[in-house]
């Protein structure tokens, strides 16, 4: 082909062959030499997937029973209280708002017992279901009803503890472990323990009001009983030396069981949010104490606080006696 000359398509598709034919062989002669051939170019990374990240559900199995009676059911994968009572009562068969409360080791209706925020790794879950409704008139003939307040973390309220002698006590069909469904027929399916407790609280004295109550359900030996909560040792809940640790956000994560100044502090702390707003709650007190052990003054312990727990409310009296019952145990005057 002389310069200039243009080239046909025929030509051209030739000069492409042998073009190939001539890149074929040098490979076939590199490859013989003992060069490796080049490797293909990597895709492209896959873009994140969009949404918030999935927290990891920890493997950890855990064993559970119907407190009134049945087999015994594996359960893994939670990493909250709602999460887990969907497990438990996809083990059983039942809907998640049958289930009131969780015991722990115990069948019985045992506060020291209840499931708060941390499981133990060796701890046996007891699921206790709604059994029993009735309704109680109650006439507050002082201030305060005698009762404790607690939730199981997902939108029921129940009764933790009845004091000695107060209005609740005379009433016998009232027992630990009722969930409190409603007050005057408004439902309280969903409101917080201190709620609830504020609730009962503003009911004036001398003017009848209702309660309507769901007992748990019971085992034929267990009927008839009405459960005090212990006085002392209340909330010594793991035998294992970790703990699976239940969080209303973000992940479930296994740690050491509390150290000894952690557990008395979180016992005052329980303490304290008894007296002030008639509740019990561990997780509660655990997160409050973990808010304010390390702080060196009142003031970013309130604002740790506040960061936290803004939602409470709490009063600038609580945090200073709290400030101060944590500063009693860190310091040994207790």
């Amino acid at each position: 082909m002389q310069n200039g000359e243009a080239m046909s398509p025929q030509d051209s598709k030739a000069a492409g062959a042998e073009t190939t034919e001539e890149q074929k062989a040098q490979s076939q002669s590199q490859n013989q030499g003992g060069v490796e051939p080049t490797a293909p170019p990597l895709p492209p990374p896959s873009p994140p997937p969009s949404g918030p990240p999935e927290y990891p559900r920890p493997r950890l199995i855990f064993h559970t029973q119907l407190a009134h009676g049945s087999p015994t059911g594996r359960i893994h994968g939670f990493t909250n209280v709602k999460e887990l009572y969907a497990k438990i009562a996809e083990v059983f068969n039942i809907s998640p708002s049958e289930i009131l409360f969780c015991t722990l080791n115990s069948h019985k209706v045992d506060m020291q017992k209840l499931l708060g925020g941390q499981i133990g790794l060796e701890d046996f879950i007891f699921a206790h279901v709604r059994g029993e409704t009735k309704e109680v008139e109650v006439t507050k003939t002082e201030d305060a009803l005698g009762l404790t307040i607690t939730d199981n973390g997902a939108g029921y309220a129940f009764i933790k503890r009845i004091k000695e002698g107060s209005t609740i006590d005379q009433l016998k069909t009232v027992c630990v472990g009722d969930h409190i469904e409603a007050i005057n027929d408004q439902s309280i399916v969903g409101c917080r323990h201190y709620e609830v407790a504020k609730m009962l609280k503003e009911q004036p004295r001398g003017i009848p009001f209702t309660l309507r109550l769901v007992g748990p359900k019971k085992a034929f030996d267990m009927i008839g009983m009405r459960t005090r909560a212990p006085k002392s040792n209340e909330g010594k809940m793991v035998n294992g030396r970790e703990t699976l640790r239940l969080r209303s956000k973000g992940a479930a994560t296994v740690q050491e069981v509390q150290n000894e100044f952690e557990e008395q502090a979180t016992k005052k702390v329980d303490d304290l949010l008894e007296s002030y707003m008639g509740i019990r709650d561990l997780e509660l007190a655990t997160t409050i104490v973990e808010a304010g052990k390390d702080k060196k003054n009142p003031d970013d312990f309130a604002e740790a606080l506040d960061s936290v727990l803004g939602d409470f409310a709490f009063p600038d009296v609580f945090l200073f006696d709290v400030w101060g019952a944590i500063g009693d145990v860190k310091n040994g005057r207790i």
